[in-house]
């Protein structure tokens, strides 16, 4: 790995960040996208093509896509509960175990997170109402992998929130299914359909609906730049969780920590995809070095070796840095999506990591365990929206309504005010409303 010790290099380098409407097709896929739709086209104009053919042809456009972007050619577009029943027979005891393991965790952290209705009839009658959206729509990655874990982990904190539907899209592989893993957690997870669609065709089609695929009220999950920025087209006419790039994670270590688990936390992001960051602060010079050499000898086991090679070739490093308080202000700087503590006293510094969408405190809490087991969700903010984003919870799932229930009393206290307001922004007809009622009270009064 690159060892970078100048700041200001590494500003510009490991720690520099490309928008998303700033990026740019690698030439194979702006070769697939001219050879699928006839002409070059850019990211987002492929994005707003298939949208625009979704809301015009429904079903028969994600069949014509599925079979023209991937190769797939489907008869249908939901699964069966006779394709349901046969994903459970195909995984093995250990999967289903460990899956059911998993949302036994997530539903436990859920639940502690609950938040409840409230009207305080003492204080002039206000309050809220917390009520669930009635049916989210959940992106779960697939294809040529799978993904169960991203199912869980969005689907679990809806079911505990209280949505009344979830439906899941997950793009099928290359003999039409979708992965038998993915449907068992769809069944652990008690969601109602799942569809065979991916892509951007499929945030399309849960965003507008379809003859098959229900219109929902918030779609959320992780997904390739064609997902992130359907989501992003169709914000507003749905909610969604938020966009999110490729994973990143930060580890800040001194020279107390295990160059072997350093290293091996690494190699478990960048092999992610080519895009993906797995970034070393450290203030050791001898750290830095031995996990440049773990680095490169625990990569060549690893079956994909390729990928991590690209992805620490792009955005892979160690940046040695003067002190621990430099670390930590690097990492606020950066906002990282995941960020793991392995030094001296970590629980000192992971009380001032402030920007951030999950922190992992100690040698002994691995990002990995994030990713499938711990319970919180493993879909966080990225690209540096940790400065103002939050992880995935249930309040992704529910809606606030404040609930305003005056009292005579109340109105008589207040309402001149109001009316003084209204008055002061030129609403007239504001003012008189509440007016009127102030005038009302006063004759009451006087008749009494």
């Amino acid at each position: 790995m690159r060892i970078v010790r100048d700041l200001k290099k590494a500003r510009a380098t490991l720690l520099k960040r490309t928008p998303p409407e700033a990026q740019e097709a690698p030439a194979w896929l702006s070769e697939k996208i001219a050879q699928a739709f006839g002409r070059p086209m850019g990211l987002q104009e492929v994005v707003d093509h298939i949208i625009s053919e979704v809301r015009g042809r429904g079903d028969q456009a994600l069949l014509d896509l599925e079979w023209r972007l991937d190769g797939v050619r489907l008869k249908s577009l939901q699964v069966t509960e006779k394709e349901m029943a046969k994903a459970r027979r195909k995984v093995s005891p250990e999967l289903l175990a460990s899956l059911e393991l998993a949302a036994e965790r997530i539903r436990d952290f859920h639940l502690k997170c609950k938040r409840k209705s409230w009207v305080d009839f003492g204080e002039g009658g206000l309050g809220q109402w917390i009520r669930p959206l009635e049916r989210v729509g959940i992106y779960v990655p697939g294809g040529r992998a799978s993904y169960p874990s991203t199912v869980l982990m969005t689907a679990i904190p809806a079911r505990v929130a209280g949505v009344k539907e979830i439906v899941v899209t997950s793009p099928p592989n290359p003999d039409g299914e979708v992965s038998p893993a993915t449907l068992v957690a769809a069944g652990i997870a008690r969601v109602e359909r799942v569809f065979k669609v991916g892509g951007a065709q499929a945030v399309a089609a849960m965003a507008f609906g379809t003859r098959t695929i229900p219109r929902v009220e918030k779609i959320c999950g992780p997904g390739n730049i064609f997902v992130q920025l359907a989501k992003r087209s169709v914000y507003g006419t749905v909610g969604i969780d938020g966009f999110y790039g490729p994973t990143e994670t930060i580890i800040v270590a001194d020279d107390t920590a295990n160059p072997s688990c350093v290293a091996a936390d690494l190699l478990a992001q960048a092999e992610h995809d080519a895009a993906a960051s797995a970034i070393l602060f450290t203030t050791s010079e001898r750290l830095a070095k031995a996990v440049s050499r773990e680095v490169h000898t625990q990569a060549a086991a690893l079956g994909r070796s390729p990928v991590i090679r690209e992805s620490l070739r792009n955005k892979g490093g160690i940046v040695v840095v003067s002190d621990m308080d430099t670390a930590v202000s690097l990492v606020n700087e950066y906002a990282p999506e995941h960020v793991s503590l392995m030094a001296k006293d970590a629980w000192s510094w992971a009380e001032k990591i402030r920007n951030a969408g999950g922190v992992f405190v100690g040698e002994d809490s691995p990002e990995v365990v994030g990713d499938y087991i711990a319970g919180p969700s493993h879909v966080m903010p990225t690209g540096g929206t940790a400065r103002f984003a939050s992880p995935l919870t249930i309040d992704d799932f529910l809606k606030v309504t404040s609930v305003m229930a005056i009292d005579r009393r109340t109105l008589g206290k207040i309402g001149p005010a109001a009316a003084a307001l209204a008055r002061a922004e030129g609403l007239d007809a504001h003012s008189e409303a509440v007016e009127i009622r102030l005038a009302k009270t006063r004759r009451r009064k006087k008749n009494d």
